[in-house]
């Protein structure tokens, strides 16, 4: 494996663990506005990592569908209140 193929496996794995770190904080925020914020910085997360070569195509497919999933809950919460 070259080094540049390490370095990017290694910065994909730190942006899995930052995405982790980001459902907890969303789980632990009660506020709708950044909850939303947090919402979309997931999905986006997991749309790169979707497309990580480093990742095994099921990791990648698992992704996918958790992208899917944080837009529409990103969606949800960019609906205003009634």
């Amino acid at each position: 494996m070259a080094a540049t193929d390490c370095a990017l496996k290694r910065a994909c794995i730190a942006l899995w663990c930052a995405t982790l770190a980001l459902m907890t904080a969303y789980l632990q925020q009660p506020a709708p506005a950044h909850r939303l914020l947090l919402a979309r910085r997931i999905a986006a997360n997991f749309q790169t990592l979707a497309q990580q070569e480093s990742f095994s195509p099921a990791s990648r497919d698992s992704f996918a569908r958790l992208q899917r999933r944080w837009d529409a809950n990103a969606a949800t919460l960019s609906r205003p209140a009634k």
